[in-house]
């Protein structure tokens, strides 16, 4: 999918501060700058962006916008700047610590704290000289692909007022062009059935949004965080975890029936975590059904008790286990196994299915999940598995190979760059217009 209307700065929510005084930045950026503005060298140039995989699906563009938005400029006073900015580190650490302490302290201990930080901000953001609105960028929207070395951005300015931002705006591109990338290579070998993003787990939990965002655009049908589909509208999917079953005496049935009656027909408000909250008005039950490692029974029992209430089943078995109904076929052919045996198999899944349907639960969903990748899913789609969901987490997020690297390719309109680099002219970048990013009203106290 590719993202014609940009998401804005807002969005993001960037750590405006700490950007600025290239406090998130490799240090050789941030004393570039430094040697840069002491040496008073203003010279404009051409920043061009690349990576070296085969049809990637670039994400990440908007997030550099973003951040070139909120860090590109200087501080008035360098001196006075760094300063402030080393006293708001330690007033945001003091500002943390009370949090951590409350409810003990109260308001008349915390207000103070708060106050300070937002002082020093104002203050910084009062010394700051933006200089977005002088740079010029061309760029691809997200989800657009690009192959080796074509250029994905061209950012055009003084050098100096975005040197120390690089370390930023590629890591968000290798970031989101990874997920992206993985999702859409998934979601082809799925065959159009829906993908589901558990990747929040193999992740730092500050990387959820992006990442979310990311697997959207790759195809993803949903994702397993509220934050993983926030910048897209979206909110968490997902079904019942093994330790829900183990607070049930390890009962499935029992654990989906009370997720049924919480969930579905529970009173109170709970916003979007019960059925009440929800657009639809409902949210479909799904049981994971490998907690005994006996996924037939396991199903027939809780598909018995729900009915058409009962959306469908996930089978999550581990890949160091034999579930019971591989282990009882390979009793009954005398230990003659017919494919792979551990984990989730199609063979198991065939089974689960067969199941089902002569239980007269045709209607009733099979998700698996559990170390699918691009690979396994073609497997079980070229064998005719009858998955209905494929549950991805760890193949989404995970890869080498999708670096990006930025390179100064042009100094004051000529032609200049690293042996092995040059400028690389692209029809494809999109000029990207300010204007409809940011208000107007900033627009005009940034240029004033």
């Amino acid at each position: 999918m590719i993202a014609s209307t940009r998401l804005r700065p807002e969005v993001f929510r960037l750590p405006v501060e700490k950007i600025r005084a290239g406090y998130k930045s490799d240090i050789y950026f941030a004393r570039t700058k430094l040697i840069l503005e002491r040496d008073a060298r203003r010279d404009d140039v051409t920043m061009q962006i690349f990576q070296k995989r085969p049809d990637a699906v670039i994400v990440g563009t908007d997030h550099t916008l973003a951040i070139l938005h909120v860090g590109t400029g200087r501080y008035r006073d360098r001196s006075t700047g760094e300063s402030l900015f080393a006293h708001y580190l330690a007033a945001e650490r003091r500002l943390y610590a009370h949090w951590l302490r409350l409810p003990a302290g109260g308001w008349p201990e915390y207000e103070p704290l708060a106050r300070e930080v937002f002082e020093i901000s104002s203050e910084l953001a009062s010394l700051w000289e933006p200089a977005w609105q002088e740079l010029r960028v061309r760029s691809l929207h997200d989800g657009e692909t690009a192959e080796p070395r074509e250029p994905v951005m061209h950012i055009e300015g003084e050098y100096a007022s975005f040197a120390h931002l690089e370390t930023l705006y590629l890591g968000a591109l290798t970031e989101g062009t990874r997920v992206a990338t993985n999702t859409r290579d998934v979601v082809a070998a799925a065959r159009g059935k829906p993908v589901i993003m558990f990747g929040a787990r193999h992740e730092a939990h500050e990387a959820q949004a992006g990442s979310g965002y990311a697997s959207y655009l790759g195809g993803a049908s949903a994702v397993s965080t509220d934050e993983q589909g926030e910048w897209w509208g979206s909110t968490g999917l997902g079904t019942i975890p093994h330790a829900l079953i183990a607070a049930y005496g390890g009962d499935t049935t029992v654990a989906t029936l009370k997720f049924d009656e919480v969930i579905n027909r529970g009173v109170g408000d709970a916003g979007h975590l019960t059925a009440a909250g929800t657009p639809e008005g409902h949210v479909n039950v799904t049981a994971l059904v490998d907690f005994r490692n006996d996924v037939v029974n396991t199903s027939l029992g809780v598909a018995h008790a729900l009915g058409t209430r009962l959306w469908g089943v996930r089978v999550d078995t581990s890949e160091s286990l034999v579930d019971a109904s591989i282990l009882r076929e390979l009793e009954a052919t005398g230990g003659i196994a017919r494919d792979d045996v551990r984990g989730v198999t199609p063979r198991l899944v065939e089974l689960l299915r067969n199941a089902l349907d002569q239980a007269g639960h045709r209607h009733v969903r099979i998700v698996a999940s559990g170390g699918f990748d691009r690979e396994k899913i073609a497997r079980f789609e070229a064998l005719g598995v009858p998955v209905d969901v494929y549950g991805v987490g760890s193949a989404l997020v995970a890869g080498e190979g999708f670096d990006h690297t930025a390179d100064v390719v042009r100094v004051g309109g000529r032609d200049l760059a690293k042996t092995g680099r040059a400028y690389t002219p692209s029809a494809r970048l999109h000029d990207v217009d300010w204007s409809t990013l940011v208000e107007r009203s900033t627009w005009a106290r940034s240029t004033s």
